[in-house]
């Protein structure tokens, strides 16, 4: 559990406002918002885990990863839509080696 936690103290997000990652509605100011947040993500070292995190624990609501909600319920459908056992590989070819490499850690030690 500790591996899962340790991307958010890398976070460029962990001093922010975090209503910003949560818009109430999907026009008008929330798509300011919805900008405002994802940009604050497209520079964070954090990045690929946090989007991990939210897409393995069926996270909802925000952003996640530089991820609005729309956008991760397509990425949850594309891996629904894989043939039995290719999600997983290619899920796991995909992440980036450093996330890779902190899921295998998880992994062994529980």
């Amino acid at each position: 559990m500790t591996v899962q936690l340790n991307w958010r103290d890398d976070a460029a997000c962990r001093d922010a406002d975090p209503e910003l990652f949560f818009p109430v509605g999907t026009a008008g100011p929330a798509l300011r918002q919805i900008r405002d947040a994802r940009r604050i993500c497209r520079g964070c070292p954090a990045q690929a885990p946090c989007l991990a995190w939210a897409l393995d624990h069926g996270i909802t609501d925000g952003v996640w990863g530089g991820t609005t909600e729309d956008q991760r319920r397509a990425i949850r459908s594309l891996a629904q839509a894989m043939p039995n056992g290719q999600e997983d590989d290619d899920a796991r070819l995909a992440r980036p080696p450093a996330t890779r490499d902190a899921h295998q850690r998880a992994a062994s030690s529980s």
